[in-house]
């Protein structure tokens, strides 16, 4: 039998029947992570000791009859830019390769009292910037379903290693899409959640008003499970929140969720120019909702044409103002080379340790920012900001969710030549619930010769719609 092919709530029914144990479950997904991931590379720094001291706990545990949290024994990949005691947090960049983190972040510390097993650290693009994972100083990440295909980004890494069976259920981050995107390339589940929901201590910041920690999994209910071990108000982080949405009791074998559920369907998709394969899932799905119950109606979603720009306008300012942090000085990449100053070094050190990607960000966030484009641009990219969440809104008071694709095209080759602005648009459809704040889950559509991920969106704090649209369309399509 091949521990590695059973979802994490199998995994807690097989330990609590004693068919295995967490060691055994742990030994076989360190041991596909050595076979698999050097043609893979999802992995940057596996954390064998620390998984295997955990696994060992919680068959102790298990032994003695003792409390065991709702991760008890599922093995978990964790995104590097996501702070684990003691354990080397690079955020995929050379700024930071050897920096260990001397705490642990929220995330991490409630995974471990939850008695999650930590695999180790994944790859993703640096410090989040990107939708490949190409722009990682470790390597380029590959797509387990096709390894001639880019895995999605920025989480790629965390999405490989489920896809890969390289971990049960990961971490990852989405500021644009960077957990839903990567989830919808590679065949898997990504679930964002209201912003908010989860804390963002000891994470690395992109861009603070758009981060939020996301979930991946091989089913609704592992992303699930894993999003309600995570969730909850953390006084280290202002922005984080109560969201009683995510513990909603959910019945995961329920296949009529979709009944009665009012679906958005946004015109201006239905005309876009998308991938075939996706277009035809996407008018597919619309079908099986009917069929299922849920009343489909067409909206107008006039705000997608500013979605894009609007966002990097946002981002790269943050962008810029947070990596300002990286000064080398505390912390981060040294030059060798010689410098005379304080100045010459700070130079020298962030032009060595930041990839071409982040430093076209900064210094366009910078631009961006300086006094004379600040109120052109910046500002007047927060009012229409303000216009997409208010017409997100104004579609919530009549519906329960908006459907869309993941992203617009199929997984990039890995080595082609891509202009940023084509790759900049792979995250379309998944920017809007980040400028929104609004809670969204990717569930992927098998129904074509290659997955793509099937989108649901809900108002802010109905976060359990997207949970029990995502499970209901999941058994629709098995």
């Amino acid at each position: 039998m091949d521990l590695t092919k059973l979802k994490g709530h199998e995994l807690i029914k097989g330990y609590e029947n004693r068919d295995f144990s967490c060691r055994e479950v742990t030994e076989a997904y360190l041991k596909n992570i050595k076979e698999k991931d050097e043609e893979i590379n999802a992995y940057i720094t596996i954390t064998e000791e620390l998984a295997l001291e955990n696994a060992s706990k919680v068959d102790q545990k298990y032994e003695n009859r003792e409390h065991l949290g709702i991760l008890a024994g599922i093995p978990t990949a964790i995104k590097d830019n996501v702070a684990v005691k003691d354990v080397r947090m690079t955020c995929a960049s050379k700024m930071l390769e050897n920096f260990i983190s001397p705490y642990n972040s929220n995330v991490s510390e409630k995974i471990l009292e939850c008695d999650g097993v930590i695999l180790g650290k994944v790859n993703m693009d640096e410090f989040a910037m990107g939708a490949t994972t190409r722009t990682s100083y470790f390597g380029n990440t590959k797509n387990p379903l096709d390894t001639n295909l880019v895995p999605g980004g920025s989480s790629g890494g965390s999405a490989a290693a489920v896809a890969s069976h390289e971990a049960a259920i990961a971490i990852g981050t989405d500021t644009g899409g960077s957990t839903r995107q990567p989830a919808g390339f590679c065949g898997i589940v990504g679930f964002k959640p209201t912003y908010g929901t989860v804390s963002r201590y000891g994470v690395s910041s992109m861009a603070n008003t758009f981060d939020t920690v996301g979930t991946m999994g091989r089913d609704v209910e592992d992303a699930h499970l894993l999003m309600k071990s995570i969730a909850g108000r953390d006084l280290r982080d202002a922005t984080s929140v109560k969201n009683d949405s995510i513990f909603d009791e959910i019945n995961y074998e329920n296949s009529n969720y979709l009944k009665e559920m009012k679906i958005a369907v946004p015109k201006e998709y239905l005309a876009m120019d998308l991938n075939s394969t996706v277009m035809n899932n996407y008018r597919e799905t619309i079908e099986i909702l009917k069929r299922e119950g849920a009343k489909v109606e067409e909206v107008s979603l006039k705000s997608l044409e500013y979605t894009i720009q609007t966002y990097h306008i946002l981002v790269n300012g943050e962008i810029a103002s947070n990596l300002a942090r990286f000064d080398s000085l505390r912390y981060g990449h040294r030059t060798n080379s010689e410098y005379y100053s304080y100045e010459e070094m700070f130079k020298k050190s962030r032009a060595e340790g930041f990839g071409e990607e982040v430093k076209k960000r900064i210094m366009v966030g910078t631009h961006i920012l300086s006094l004379d484009l600040a109120n052109e641009y910046y500002y007047k990219a927060l009012k229409v900001r303000t216009m997409i969440k208010n017409e997100y809104e104004d579609i919530f008071k009549n519906f329960d969710l908006i459907l869309s694709p993941t992203a617009p095209v199929l997984p990039f080759e890995l080595n082609s030549d891509m202009k940023p602005v084509e790759i900049y648009q792979a995250d379309l459809f998944t920017i809007p619930a980040n400028m929104s704040g609004c809670p969204s889950i990717c569930v992927p559509f098998k129904n074509s010769d290659f997955p793509t991920g099937i989108m649901f969106t809900a108002s802010r704090f109905k976060d359990s719609k997207c949970i029990k649209a995502g499970v209901g369309f999941e058994r629709s399509v098995k």
